[in-house]
């Protein structure tokens, strides 16, 4: 019987971000199901309110009854809440360039409001614009150019408003830090993380080192592992 595998984007991606993992996965083995996360692609309506509750009760209600669960980026944070409020339903847990939130009050408020910046000039400034400024950041410095053209491309899947609804609800700074309840896992988890992005790097450690049944493991690439590691990826999902 195929294992149920559900896939969560990153921030600005939308399911597509999974496309090149999915396609090197056993079909006799598993059964992917990447979804678009609220306020991203297909899932984009700027009308209906977005709160972490929500995009948790949202997944879960799009989710086969068991599954194994992988999430890249905000979708491992958005993976995190999951496998916290619904154990019963993780058979597994996959967390790739992610962090458990931030734990300094004010680090967290200097992220929110910057955050908050960001989702105004999202509604302020051309999105091609504003793609090049969020492409150009530290973060993805070293990504090699058809890495980045592809990251690009799927950006443009989005609105911009309903991304600018997403910065405002599931930003990192306003997400309540979960290092302390990450002893709460009790399914197997795996932190994956590129070789060349040692702050996540810095993360993975310190998920594994608070997680019962979790290991670290480091393949080639930065942070957008999906899109520049699909092969070594898809080996660790297997």
């Amino acid at each position: 019987m195929p294992e149920s595998l559900l896939l969560l984007h990153g921030f600005g991606g939308t399911r597509h971000a999974w496309d090149r993992v999915v396609a090197q996965l056993r079909p006799e083995s598993y059964l992917p199901l990447a979804l678009d996360l609220p306020g991203h692609g297909d899932a984009a309506d700027p009308r209906v309110p977005i709160t972490f509750d929500s995009c948790i009760a949202e997944v879960l209600a799009r989710s086969p009854a068991r599954f194994a669960l992988g999430g890249y980026s905000l979708g491992g944070r958005i993976a995190l809440h999951i496998a916290l409020a619904a154990p019963e339903r993780v058979m597994r847990l996959v967390l790739v360039s992610s962090s458990a939130g931030i734990e300094d009050p004010d680090e967290r408020a200097q992220r929110r409001a910057a955050d908050r910046r960001l989702a105004d000039d999202l509604e302020r400034i051309p999105f091609e614009q504003f793609i090049e400024r969020w492409r150009t950041q530290a973060l993805f410095a070293d990504e090699p150019p058809e890495v980045g053209a592809l990251a690009r491309e799927d950006q443009r899947r989005n609105r911009p408003d309903a991304l600018a609804s997403v910065l405002r609800a599931l930003g990192t700074g306003e997400m309540p830090p979960l290092w302390d309840r990450l002893g709460e896992l009790e399914m197997p988890v795996t932190v994956v993380v590129g070789e060349r992005d040692l702050k996540f790097r810095a993360f993975g450690q310190r998920m594994v080192g608070l997680t019962p049944d979790a290991r670290l493991v480091v393949i080639s690439g930065g942070h957008g592992l999906p899109l520049e590691s699909p092969i070594e990826l898809a080996r660790v999902l297997d």
